[in-house]
């Protein structure tokens, strides 16, 4: 049998190991999307006290908390159901990248994005809902097209820009009602995170490159 260099990669495109990346990473993410269910409906149960309790509340010590876990909190269900899919969707794109670097890059996105609120945000609001984790991932595929050179990130963007486009407007302060900072500073920790945490290109000059092919029994 004879395997041709990067055939059992999980990051180049085409291969075994790729899909089955990609799949477990699907899997992985429409695990998460229940939970967000559940919490959302004992939120629910207790009248929104977990937004209150949980939510970022800008510009107060009290409301710092809100950084980590306005994420897994959403303002009903129609606000969850707008965001489960695109999170699964871009969540299933970084993640068949590796999960250490999906759960930091993950850490940054939510950093940057909370603080970004918490900081130019109205201290009369509560922000809640992953839209600027969804962003954040946006940015991190956008952003890894470019530094890891890989075509199939942009593909995965401009399938999102053309089911998902209208909702890039989030960037802009169009709605009081939507915490465009969330977005814009999700999007740009994505951005971060894609750079720091970019998958170096292997030593040209190394052994895995010397073969034309590996053959096994």
């Amino acid at each position: 049998m004879t395997l041709l260099p990067g055939s059992g990669d999980p990051h180049r495109f085409g291969t075994e190991a790729f899909y089955a990346a990609l799949g477990r990473a699907f899997v992985a993410m429409c695990a998460v999307v229940p939970f967000l269910f559940l919490v959302e409906a004992a939120d629910q149960g207790l009248a929104f006290g977990l937004d209150a309790a949980a939510g970022i509340i800008p510009q107060r010590i009290d409301g710092l908390d809100g950084v980590f876990f306005s994420p897994f909190l959403h303002h009903g269900f129609d606000h969850l159901y707008s965001n489960s899919i695109p999170l699964i969707l871009l969540g299933t794109f970084v993640l068949a990248a590796g999960a250490r670097r999906f759960l930091w890059s993950t850490l940054v996105i939510v950093l940057v994005s909370g603080l970004g609120v918490w900081f130019t945000g109205s201290s009369n609001s509560v922000v809640v809902g992953a839209s600027g984790v969804i962003f954040g991932y946006l940015g991190i595929l956008l952003t890894r097209g470019i530094v890891e050179r890989s075509w199939w990130n942009f593909a995965v963007v401009l399938l999102v820009g053309l089911l998902y486009g209208w909702q890039l407007v989030g960037i802009l302060p169009t709605d009081d009602r939507i915490s465009w900072q969330g977005h814009l500073f999700g999007l740009l920790g994505g951005v971060v995170a894609a750079i720091v945490f970019r998958r170096r290109r292997p030593d040209l000059g190394g052994p895995y490159h010397s073969e034309s092919s590996l053959t096994l029994p």
